[in-house]
């Protein structure tokens, strides 16, 4: 008769079951949950950080054309008061009432492009985690990453341009910096009609609103700047940027 295999022992662990086993974690443990399933549950949340800055960044850009098709349609209608009032009379009432009206939406506009900025800065903060999770379920997909996957200051700033460095041309050309000279042009003519309705010296007029309009540029590029820097004095990065990422890359040496 042929030999009977012995039965296993109590002690010996059992097989594996087939099918798919627990991957091991991040933290060096196991993982309850297959690789694919977690891959899934980050491409969920990737997906619905994308929709919520896109619906974001739309809703801003609205407000910035409405505030435009106010400034424009109140300059046209300043012009039309005072070519028929020949600019006297009511018209430097008028002006000022507008003009007021006009400002008080820009900043309220200005108020909501700065805080989109910071809700984008948290967007892309949040998706770099997720392509740090990435590359912890796969190693080997980092260097097909353009966009950075360190939650830190030089990493947000590798995903907005991760063409190089980013140069004063960024800030110059943002929405921010267009709706903060916008507006410092409208509190420039606010003031300066108000100078003028008071005084009949125009030079006087035009320096007193030149004055109010680079003071508000002023107070507004350091308010932005002030709540971005704040930003990160309390930020706690969970994959900050390793130091040797932040040196600039040695170029290649010349084919023999």
């Amino acid at each position: 008769m042929p030999e009977m295999a012995d039965p296993p022992s109590e002690n010996e662990p059992d097989a594996p079951p087939s099918g798919n086993a627990p991957d091991a974690s991040p933290s060096g443990g196991e993982s309850p949950v297959p690789a694919s399933v977690r891959a899934q549950l980050l491409a969920t949340e990737h997906w619905g950080l994308l929709a919520a800055r896109g619906t974001t960044q739309s809703e801003v850009l609205s407000r910035i054309g409405m505030f435009l098709t106010l400034t424009s349609a109140a300059l046209v209608s300043l012009a039309l008061v005072g070519q028929a009032s020949k600019f006297s009379g009511i018209f430097p009432g008028f002006a000022i009432v507008v003009l007021g009206i006009v400002l008080l939406v820009g900043l309220l506009t200005q108020l909501r492009v700065m805080n989109t900025m910071m809700e984008d800065l948290q967007y892309v903060l949040a998706m770099n985690r997720l392509r740090a999770a990435y590359a912890e379920l796969d190693p080997g997909i980092e260097r097909y990453f353009m966009e950075s996957r360190f939650d830190d200051m030089a990493g947000s700033r590798e995903t907005y341009y991760f063409l190089g460095p980013r140069g004063p041309s960024q800030l110059l050309g943002s929405s921010a910096m267009f709706i903060m000279a916008v507006n410092s042009t409208l509190l420039g003519l606010l003031t300066a009609a108000a100078a003028g309705f008071v005084t009949a010296s125009t030079a006087l007029a035009a320096a007193v609103g030149a004055l109010f309009g680079v003071a508000l540029l002023a107070l507004s590029l350091w308010r932005g700047s002030r709540r971005y820097f704040t930003f990160w004095k309390r930020h706690i990065p969970m994959f900050p940027t390793p130091q040797s990422s932040q040196a600039p890359p040695t170029p290649p040496a010349p084919p023999t």
